[in-house]
């Protein structure tokens, strides 16, 4: 351990990792934080990374040089994409992961990398002069000094673990939690205040009876989360579906009056999108079954994750409620449900570049700011690496945008409009998701992470100028090829049952036709082939298939922009402008918008109010 560093990040959970992962790779002097240096890159809920509106994330992830799709592509046992039935701009990405390998995996990186420090320790205060964060003080006394800190605490801040009636303090089961920062945070103006999630009971394979339930495989061929993973071999395990009942239901409301979410016990919000099960049976009494997805943990374990069933109910009715459910009438628990409270600060005191707007060179990252999920974690972390590095370099911030990705989105609602429950991402949040795809997250991102940031090796990004150079090609070349209305080709049609054709066409105009693939177009046009990978004609299909949609959405952008670019001079005072109420001044002057499209967003900022800040700042600033 050095005197001093560039970059301190405290917590080494999935937001902490890609931090000190960045702001290390892009040759900051970084010190990692953990209080227990053996759970780096542990996964407390469950064992899968990517889902709906979180595959996204992933991607984007690795577009910008992060880790998280490299190591679920090592560690994956199934993978799936979510959504296929409906369009390309909600496909999402989804992997079970062998918990034990993803955590080797982590550790094996964090320690290789270059610059990059390790610390066993806690962080009981953060040192504060002028406004500005100058280091840490551990619980032993000691101060490490320090450019910039980078806070990603999790579950640990105050956490307190709920089972039954019973309480413990603890970031997760087993583990201490954090104990007098939040105080710190208070003392330096920061809003804090609680939020709760949950687990599920991990059950013993070995006493399931997997006969008796549906089995759920995954995709083959398997798509990588990696844009730099060509292929994935490895050994894949199904995962099963079963269902709570009217009998699971009887026994939980029997214990309603044991649950600390229905006496009292727990009082912070919970996440609406993903409840405990005494939250599903009470909200949606009218429903007699709940879908259960029984989760592997990994290859050689026999732990089972019941993704469903979240609880924080005693020990003998978590027993009783997993008996009661089919194929799990004898099963053992090995490691009960339990729910978790702990502190986080308000989003809205953040910069849309997760720098504090109290204490300079603060960062803040994953669910400090009110997030759920390890995908919304790692992207923040990420994100406030890059800026603790650049910070500490004198260069100018990322800010990611809406238009262009799904971390801007999940960024600016955070820092714009703040969250009284845990924030979880959705790709119906995403405005413009059809432009901004998991398939071409490398080709929006990976140019600003090379020349930037350097996160993206030349040998990667060259590769994603081939991809983007082939799918070009290939639509100029099937927008040139004609076919005739000829006996032959009407028969090569019928044969891929697509309907005749009456007059001269373009293999890229038949294309667009519904059930027609990119493959067929070599059997109707046998004079040429396009050789592309998998990844490149599904660019050409979209690209093709979509075109209509697309064009609109980029125009869309356009306007979007127009606000977007007019920028908001830092410590502007919105006190005193013409025409704006109190109340709007009040909302601005906390938020601090960084553009007029921020302010826009802003919960109770008008039209008017909008229009009246664009012509004041035309005039303050001259512009057309």
């Amino acid at each position: 351990m050095k005197d001093k560093y560039d970059v301190i990040v405290i917590g080494a959970g999935h937001a902490g990792i890609e931090a000190s992962l960045a702001s290390a790779r892009m040759g900051s002097g970084t010190l990692l934080i953990t209080m227990d240096l053996k759970k780096i890159g542990y996964m407390s809920c469950n064992p899968a990374i990517g889902g709906i509106g979180k595959g996204q994330l992933v991607k984007e992830i690795d577009a910008l040089g992060g880790e998280m799709a490299k190591a679920a592509d090592n560690c994956g046992i199934q993978f799936r994409i979510l959504n296929r039935s409906k369009g390309p701009a909600v496909w999402s990405s989804r992997a079970q992961i062998d918990r034990g390998l993803y955590l080797k995996y982590m550790q094996d990186v964090v320690k290789k990398t270059k610059n990059l420090d390790l610390l066993e320790g806690s962080v009981k205060e953060l040192i504060v002069q002028n406004g500005s964060v100058k280091g840490v003080k551990l619980k032993d006394g000691i101060s490490i000094k320090s450019k910039t800190v980078v806070l990603t605490p999790g579950t640990f801040l105050n956490g307190l673990i709920h089972i039954g009636l019973s309480h413990m303090p603890g970031g997760r089961l087993g583990d201490s939690p954090s104990l007098g920062l939040s105080e710190n945070l208070k003392s330096l103006g920061f809003n804090v205040s609680r939020l709760k999630t949950g687990t599920t009971p991990r059950l013993d394979g070995e006493t399931i009876k997997f006969s008796r339930l549906k089995k759920q495989l995954g995709d083959t061929p398997i798509s990588p989360f990696s844009f730099s993973t060509d292929k994935i071999n490895g050994k894949q395990k199904p995962c099963f579906i079963t269902y709570t009942n009217e009998r699971t239901h009887k026994i939980i409301k029997d214990n309603l009056d044991r649950s600390p979410l229905y006496t009292g016990k727990i009082q912070s919000t919970g996440v609406r999108y993903c409840p405990s099960i005494e939250d599903k049976i009470t909200r949606f009494s009218d429903r007699d079954a709940h879908q259960i997805f029984l989760e592997p943990e990994g290859l050689d374990t026999s732990q089972y994750y019941p993704n469903g069933i979240s609880t924080s109910l005693p020990v003998d009715a978590q027993i009783k409620m997993v008996r009661s459910i089919k194929g799990l009438e004898k099963a053992e628990i090995f490691i009960p449900g339990y729910g978790i409270e702990y502190d986080f600060v308000d989003p809205t005191q953040l910069r849309p570049t997760l720098e504090t707007k109290l204490v300079r060179n603060l960062y803040l990252a994953g669910q400090i700011n009110g997030t759920t999920g390890y995908e919304e974690a790692g992207a923040q972390g990420l994100v406030a690496g890059i800026n603790a590095s650049l910070k500490v370099k004198g260069r100018e911030q990322l800010m990611l945008g809406r238009s262009e990705s799904y971390i801007g989105v999940l960024i600016d609602d955070l820092v714009t409009r703040g969250t009284t429950e845990p924030y979880r991402m959705f790709t119906s949040r995403v405005e413009y998701r059809l432009l901004v795809r998991e398939d071409n997250a490398d080709q929006r991102l990976m140019e600003i992470s090379h020349k930037k940031f350097g996160l993206i090796s030349k040998k990667q990004y060259k590769k994603m100028l081939a991809k983007k150079e082939n799918i070009s090609k290939a639509l100029k070349t099937i927008a040139g090829v004609k076919i005739y209305p000829n006996a032959k080709i009407n028969s090569r049609l019928k044969q891929l049952k697509i309907a005749p054709i009456s007059n001269v066409t373009s293999l890229a105009d038949l294309l667009k036709r519904p059930g027609v693939s990119f493959n067929m177009l070599e059997k109707i046009n046998k004079d040429g082939k396009i050789a592309l990978s998998n990844s490149e004609i599904q660019g050409v299909e979209i690209e093709l298939k979509y075109k209509g949609f697309i064009d609109r959405q980029l125009k869309e952008i356009e306007n979007f922009k127009k606000i977007e670019h007019i920028k908001i001079p830092e410590g502007f005072e919105f006190k005193g402008i013409p025409g704006l109420s109190r109340e709007i001044v009040e909302k601005l002057s906390r938020i601090k918008p960084v553009n007029l499209g921020q302010a826009s967003r802003i919960s109770g900022v008008t039209p008017v109010a909008i229009s009246i800040l664009m012509v004041y700042l035309k005039k303050l600033r001259k512009l057309p």
